[in-house]
C-alpha cells in the first residue's frame, strides 16, 4: 500500500475482501480470457477451423496474466481490450489468429461487467440472508417484551421489542426478494458484433443463422447464464445497471433506517449496539459509548445510495448503437455501489446479531407513560361499571392535564393516585389500576405477529437462502 497515493476507503476499510475481489483487476481480465477461450471452443465446435492445440494453448494461460506486456501494449496502443488481445497472443501464438474472432471490445467488456455483477448479487444475497437470520433471532427473543412506541418520537401505543424489529426485518425480507429477482433475471450480453447485428458471426458462417444463434447461447451457458439479450447495440441497454443498483440504493434504505433507529434508543439507553472492551467511544469523553458502527453503517447507506442517480443519467444519455462516456463513470459507479452494499451489510450482520436490549430501562419509560397511554383501558373498565363516559372521559382529562404539569417541573407522574382517589367517578381502587396498568395488555396482537411473520414468511425464505458464499457460475 503506498502512503503517498489516495486509497479508496471501501476496500482498505469497509468492504470485504471478497466483493473487492470480484471487482479486481484478475477476476476481470481473468474473466476476458474465459471469455475468448468460450468464444473459441464454440465456433470451433460450429465448424470454425479452430484446432484442439489452439484451445488448449488458450486454456493453459487463462490465469497466468502477462500484465507488464498488456500495460506496455496499453500505453501504445490507448486501447485496453487490444492490448490484453496482444498480450495473451504472445503467450499463445498458435492462437493468436483465433483470439477475439469476430467479437467486439464490448463482448469482453459488457460480458465481464454482468458477470461481475452476477457475482457481486450472489454475495449481497448471502449478505442478506445473514442480516435477516440475526434479525429474526432478535425478533423471535424479544417478540413479548413490552416497549413504548413511537409516532413522530413522541411516545404513543406500546408494541414489543421484536414487534419493532420486524419493522426491520421486512424491509431486509424486500431487499433480498428484489436482490434475488435481479440475480435470477440478469441476462448475459452475448456475442453480438459491433453494432448488435452479429453481421461479423453471420459472415464467419457464411450466412448460417443458426450457427449464429447456437453460438450465443453456447457463451452464454459456458459462462453460466440461462438467459441472453436477443437485442443490444454495441453495449447492453444501460438500463440493466439501473436496475441492479436500484436493488442495492433499496439496501441503503433498509440499512439506514435500522441503523437511524438503533441510533436513537441507544441514546434512549433501551438497546446498545456491540461495544468491545477495550473500544475508544470519545478521544475527549471516556465515559461515552457512541454507536458508531450503525453511524458507520448510515454514512456507506447514504453514499450507496446516491450511486443509483449515476446510472440512471448514464443510460438516459447512450446515443444510438453506443456511446463511450459511459465507461469511466461505470468503472467508479458499479463497483463502489457493490462495495458499499457489501460494507453496510457486514455492518448491519455485526449490529443485528449483537444488540443488547435494557428490559429495566425499557420499562422505567413505560412506567412513566403509560398511565396516560392507559386511560382509555380505565375510562372503559369505569364505563362497564355503569359510569357516563362522556363525564368520565372529562375527568380523565382534568387528572391527565394535571399530572402532566408536575412532570413538566420535574416532578414524578400523579396520575394513577389521582385516579384511585376519584372512585367516586370510576370505582376503581389502586389494585384494580395497577392491574390495567400492566404493560402486556397494551401491546395488542404484536406476539403473535412476530410469530405469525416468522413462520409464513422469514423461514421459509431462510429454508432456500445461501448459507455461506457463493460459488462461481462459470464452468470451462
Amino acid at each position: 500500500m503506498s502512503r503517498n497515493l489516495y486509497s479508496d476507503p471501501l476496500i482498505e476499510r469497509y468492504a470485504s475482501k471478497e466483493m473487492a475481489a470480484i471487482f479486481s483487476d484478475d477476476f476481470k481480465f481473468r474473466t476476458w480470457r474465459k471469455l475468448w477461450v468460450a468464444l473459441a471452443r464454440a465456433e470451433q465446435a460450429l465448424g470454425l477451423p479452430i484446432t484442439d492445440e489452439q484451445l488448449v494453448e488458450l486454456e493453459a494461460h487463462v490465469d497466468d496474466i502477462n500484465y507488464d506486456v498488456a500495460e506496455a501494449k496499453e500505453r501504445d496502443l490507448r486501447h485496453d481490450v487490444m492490448a490484453h488481445v496482444a498480450a495473451y497472443a504472445e503467450q499463445c501464438p498458435k492462437a493468436k489468429a483465433i483470439i477475439h474472432l469476430g467479437a467486439t471490445s464490448a463482448f469482453v467488456g459488457d460480458n465481464t461487467d454482468l458477470i461481475q455483477m452476477r457475482e457481486g448479487l450472489k454475495l449481497v444475497q448471502a449478505r442478506l440472508a445473514q442480516c435477516l437470520r440475526a434479525l429474526a433471532a432478535f425478533a423471535d427473543q424479544h417478540k413479548a417484551l413490552p416497549t413504548l412506541g413511537f409516532t413522530h418520537f413522541q411516545p404513543a401505543q406500546l408494541t414489543t421489542v421484536g414487534k419493532r424489529a420486524c419493522l426491520w426485518l421486512q424491509d431486509c425480507v424486500g431487499d433480498y426478494r428484489e436482490a434475488t429477482r435481479r440475480l435470477d433475471e440478469l441476462p448475459f450480453r452475448g456475442v453480438k458484433g459491433a453494432t448488435g447485428t452479429q453481421a461479423s458471426f453471420l459472415a464467419l458462417f457464411d450466412g448460417d443463422h443458426d450457427k449464429v444463434v447456437k453460438l450465443d447461447a453456447m457463451v452464454a451457458e459456458a459462462m453460466g447464464f440461462s438467459t441472453v439479450l436477443t437485442i443490444t447495440g454495441q453495449t447492453y441497454t444501460r438500463k440493466i445497471d439501473t436496475y441492479v443498483l436500484e436493488a442495492l440504493a433499496g439496501i441503503g434504505q433498509s440499512v439506514h433506517k435500522f441503523t437511524n433507529d438503533v441510533r436513537l434508543l441507544c441514546h434512549l439507553r433501551e438497546v446498545e449496539e456491540p461495544f468491545e472492551k477495550t473500544q475508544v467511544g470519545s478521544s475527549a469523553m471516556a465515559y461515552k459509548r457512541n454507536p458508531m458502527r450503525s453511524e458507520r453503517a448510515a454514512s456507506l447507506a447514504r453514499y450507496l445510495m446516491s450511486l443509483v442517480t449515476n446510472a440512471h443519467q448514464t443510460a438516459a444519455t447512450q446515443w444510438f448503437e453506443r456511446t463511450l462516456d459511459d465507461s469511466a463513470n461505470r468503472r467508479i459507479t458499479i463497483p463502489h455501489a457493490f462495495l458499499a452494499a457489501d460494507a453496510v451489510l457486514k455492518l448491519t450482520a455485526n449490529v443485528a446479531g449483537g444488540l443488547v436490549v435494557r428490559p429495566e430501562v425499557i420499562r422505567a419509560r413505560l412506567e412513566a407513560e403509560l398511565p396516560f397511554i392507559a386511560t382509555e383501558a380505565v375510562l372503559m373498565a369505569a364505563v362497564k361499571r355503569g359510569g357516563d363516559r362522556q363525564a368520565l372521559h372529562a375527568r380523565i382529562r382534568e387528572h391527565s392535564l394535571k399530572a402532566a404539569e408536575r412532570i413538566k417541573a420535574g416532578k414524578p407522574s400523579d396520575l394513577v393516585e389521582r385516579l384511585a382517589k376519584d372512585s367516586k367517578h370510576f370505582g376503581l381502587d389502586r389494585a384494580a389500576l395497577d392491574e390495567l396498568m400492566r404493560p402486556e395488555l397494551h401491546v395488542g396482537r404484536a406476539p403473535q405477529q412476530v410469530d405469525q411473520y416468522l413462520r409464513e414468511t422469514v423461514r421459509p425464505l431462510l429454508t432456500h437462502a445461501p448459507a455461506g458464499a457463493p460459488e462461481s457460475a462459470i464452468t470451462l
